[in-house]
C-alpha cells in the first residue's frame, strides 16, 4: 500500500529569479503579469527590502512571496494585500511565533512554507486553507496537529519533522490525498489505529521517534 517508507531524501531545490532579470523581461513583453514577488536578503536598497512589482491595468497580481531570511518575528502585513491570488508563501528561517488569523483568508494558498521558526502551535483556522497542497513546518515547536486538519482535504505533502509532537488527531487519517509525510526527530509514541486510510502514501519518514508499535498499515 505504501512504498519507500522510512527513506531519506534530497531536500527540494527552488528557483528563484532575480529582480533585475524580471524587470528585464518585462520591458520586452510588458503585457505579461508579475508572478513572482522576491523577498530575501539578497536583494536590498538603502537599508530595506524592496519588491519588485508589475502592475496591469489597477490590479497588482502577486502569486509568490518569499520572505525567507529576512528575520521577521511576524508574517508581514502586506501579505493580506495579496490574499486574493496568493498561491506561495516562504517563511523560511525566520523568528516567527505565530500565524495571525488574516493569513488564513488567503484561501488560493496551495503551498506554506514555514520551516526553522518559533512556532508553539498551527492554529484551529488552517482549515480555511481548502487548497493547501504543501504544508512545511519543520524546525518548530509544534506540540500537536488539530483535528481540523482534515479539512485541508487537498493535502498531498507534509513537513512536519523536528518538532514536539507527540501524536497525530485521528482526522489526521481523513487526508486521502497524502503522499508524503515527514515526521523525523519528533515525539510520537504511536499512529491512529486507521492510519492504513493514507492509501495514496509513497514517503513515510519516521526516524527518531519513540514509536514501539505500527498499526496495520
Amino acid at each position: 500500500m505504501m512504498e519507500n517508507l522510512i527513506r531519506g531524501r534530497n531536500p527540494p531545490q527552488y528557483q528563484r529569479s532575480p529582480c533585475k532579470e524580471v524587470r528585464a523581461a518585462l520591458r520586452k513583453r510588458p503585457e505579461e503579469e508579475l508572478q513572482c514577488l522576491e523577498m530575501t536578503t539578497k536583494r536590498k536598497i538603502i537599508g530595506r527590502l524592496v519588491p519588485c512589482r508589475c502592475f496591469r491595468g489597477e490590479e497588482e497580481i502577486i502569486s509568490v512571496l518569499d520572505y525567507s531570511h529576512c528575520s521577521l518575528q511576524q508574517v508581514p502585513k502586506e501579505v493580506f494585500n495579496f490574499e486574493r491570488t496568493l498561491e506561495e508563501l516562504y517563511l523560511d528561517a525566520n523568528q516567527i511565533e505565530e500565524l495571525p488569523k488574516q493569513l488564513f483568508n488567503c484561501q488560493a494558498l496551495r503551498k506554506l512554507s514555514i520551516p526553522d521558526n518559533d512556532l508553539s502551535n498551527l492554529p484551529t483556522t488552517i482549515a480555511s486553507l481548502v487548497n493547501l497542497k504543501e504544508l512545511d513546518i519543520s524546525k518548530n515547536g509544534v506540540q500537536e496537529f488539530p483535528e481540523n486538519i482534515k479539512c485541508c482535504k487537498c493535502l498531498t505533502i507534509i513537513e512536519a519533522s523536528v518538532n514536539p509532537i507527540s501524536k497525530l488527531p485521528d482526522g489526521f487519517t481523513q487526508l486521502l490525498n497524502l503522499t508524503q509525510l515527514y515526521l523525523n526527530d519528533a515525539f510520537l509514541e504511536f499512529l491512529p489505529a486507521n492510519f492504513g486510510r493514507l492509501a495514496k502514501l509513497r514517503i513515510l519518514e519516521l526516524r527518531e521517534n519513540h514509536l514501539k508499535t505500527l498499526p496495520n498499515i
